[in-house]
């Protein structure tokens, strides 16, 4: 797409004052798809020097708001962790072909905010936070599933960016489960189901998206049985919450959303029963 509206790209190394009609720059992925009329100027954040991942002492990981689906993919395929396989997995939720792969960004998909966004079904469900970062350069943390608030709607500022996500050692130590479903067999996600299972202490989470308009993380401190996840579900999702678009109807993304929920709990619970570590 030729953005015909805009005037200049700004490096933002330079951290120049935001001004109407701005936007940054990533991958650009998504702002070359479509018309962008209210544009004027973009600022780009590839030359930043982040680096893409990085592990913590703790056992962390930071990934730069800048790094590739490729860059991850790769990562995950020889990263050690117990959660490692959920990286390509989300990865592949992507459906898209290796010329996105090596432009578009993590932060990217996380701030377009979009319900069927596989970075933000990856990074809620292991518990991510977001770093973000102001004009001014002060810093604050919020959790993925805080960050996205709608389809399409985050918690960012004017002119305030993202920075890394960081995914704690705790969740990336522990057992996990994928589930996914789409109207076609090459689709957009309809319903993405993620459950982690803590092998220290057994606790599990279920993590909703694609089939609601923001990402939903359920903690529980047990394997929940089935009539106590469905019923967390209903309280947790209100009406209003299942995504509606012609990828699916709200009826079908809540009837999948509870099937694969199911499924990946009961997957889960078999291994807490087998005492699995």
């Amino acid at each position: 797409m030729d953005l015909n509206t805009v005037a200049d790209v700004r490096d933002a190394r330079l951290r120049e004052p935001w001004q109407p009609g701005d936007a940054w720059l990533g991958g650009g992925t998504y702002l070359f798809s479509e018309p962008q009329p209210h544009l004027r100027r973009l600022v780009d954040l590839s030359r930043m020097g982040w680096e893409s991942l990085s592990l913590g002492e703790g056992g962390s990981l930071e990934i730069a708001a800048t790094c590739t689906i490729a860059q991850l993919s790769r990562f995950g395929r020889q990263f050690t962790a117990r959660a490692a396989p959920l990286f390509e997995q989300c990865c592949r939720a992507f459906l898209a072909s290796f010329k996105i792969w090596n432009m578009a960004t993590v932060g990217g998909n996380l701030c377009n905010g979009l319900p069927a966004g596989p970075m933000i079904s990856l990074t809620a469900a292991l518990d991510g936070s977001c770093l973000l970062q102001s004009q001014a350069g002060s810093l604050r943390s919020v959790k993925v599933v805080d960050f996205v608030t709608g389809a399409g709607r985050k918690v960012l500022d004017e002119g305030e960016l993202l920075r890394s996500v960081t995914l704690p050692a705790r969740a990336l130590a522990c057992h996990t489960a994928f589930r996914q479903a789409s109207l076609y067999g090459l689709g957009r996600s309809g319903a993405l189901v993620i459950g982690t299972l803590d092998p220290v202490d057994s606790s599990m989470a279920v993590t909703i998206s694609a089939a609601t308009v923001r990402p939903f993380r359920l903690w529980f401190p047990l394997p929940p049985d089935r009539g106590e996840l469905r019923r967390a579900i209903e309280a947790a999702v209100g009406e209003d919450d299942w995504n509606d678009d012609i990828h699916g109807l709200p009826e079908w993304r809540r009837h999948m959303a509870f099937r694969l929920a199911e499924e990946v709990r009961h997957e889960l619970t078999q291994l807490s029963r087998d005492g699995v570590r």
